[in-house]
């Protein structure tokens, strides 16, 4: 603990824990991805995989507890990074033609990097209460804590619920886009021989993650997925 605490007083310190705590949250977002895909096989395996996570409490929090703790230094330490960044240097340094040479998907991803991360961490926010704690976001409709596919299917036939996933996770896809190179580079890890090869799989890493992420509310929406769930009754008027 005290070590970490000592790496957040430099900001070669924070660049390693921004890599390492991205590092963390990358292992979650394609394990993540990967077992939300199931909604495709059907409700008997959707169900059965949340059923599993749940059938190990202890496990379970554990994650939960040490992906919070990550997500918060990621963020944090990032703002910190960008705001001390801007300070040190209001005007930007002129760039070498390797970075120049990037293109446009690049120099929009090094753009928004400061800005997604908030955006992507309210998103997150918003996935737990909606999926995970059972916020009522859709009226009619009470989560149940034992149907994990029913929630998803009445969750996402919600247009604005539908809109603001894939917005944001557009957003996340730029962000991972950027980060996975990024990381490599804070760690000391990253040469130009390997430059290209880097950004080749980090921006398909960023791709299967976001069409990954933005399959599923859209295939939902379009009743491709869930389309024998029927609807919910229609409230009655307020008086």
């Amino acid at each position: 603990m005290q070590k970490a605490l000592t790496l957040t007083r430099t900001s070669i310190g924070k660049k390693a824990l921004v890599a390492i705590t991205g590092a963390i949250l990358f292992a979650f977002v394609i394990g993540h991805l990967i077992g939300n895909l199931q909604v495709f096989l059907g409700p008997e395996h959707l169900n059965a995989y949340a059923e599993f996570l749940h059938s190990m409490p202890k496990a379970l929090w554990t994650a939960r507890a040490v992906l919070l703790l990550a997500l918060i230094v990621h963020v944090g330490l990032t703002v910190q990074l960008a705001v001390a960044n801007s300070a040190a240097r209001p005007n930007r340094y002129k760039v070498s033609s390797d970075v120049g040479d990037q293109g446009p998907l690049m120099r929009y991803a090094r753009k928004t990097m400061i800005l997604s991360g908030p955006i992507v961490f309210a998103f997150i926010a918003f996935h737990l209460a909606h999926l995970t704690i059972g916020a009522d976001v859709i009226q009619g409709y009470r989560f149940d804590p034992h149907d994990v596919y029913l929630n998803v299917v009445y969750g996402f036939r919600s247009v604005w619920v539908t809109s603001f996933y894939v917005f944001a996770n557009i957003l996340l896809g730029f962000h991972l886009y950027q980060g996975g190179q990024s990381l490599l580079q804070s760690l000391g890890l990253r040469s130009p021989r390997f430059d290209q090869r880097v950004r080749g799989a980090a921006m398909a890493f960023a791709a299967f993650v976001t069409l990954g992420n933005v399959l599923i509310p859209l295939t939902i929406m379009a009743r491709v997925v869930g389309g024998d769930v029927p609807d919910l009754p229609a409230l009655p008027p307020t008086p």
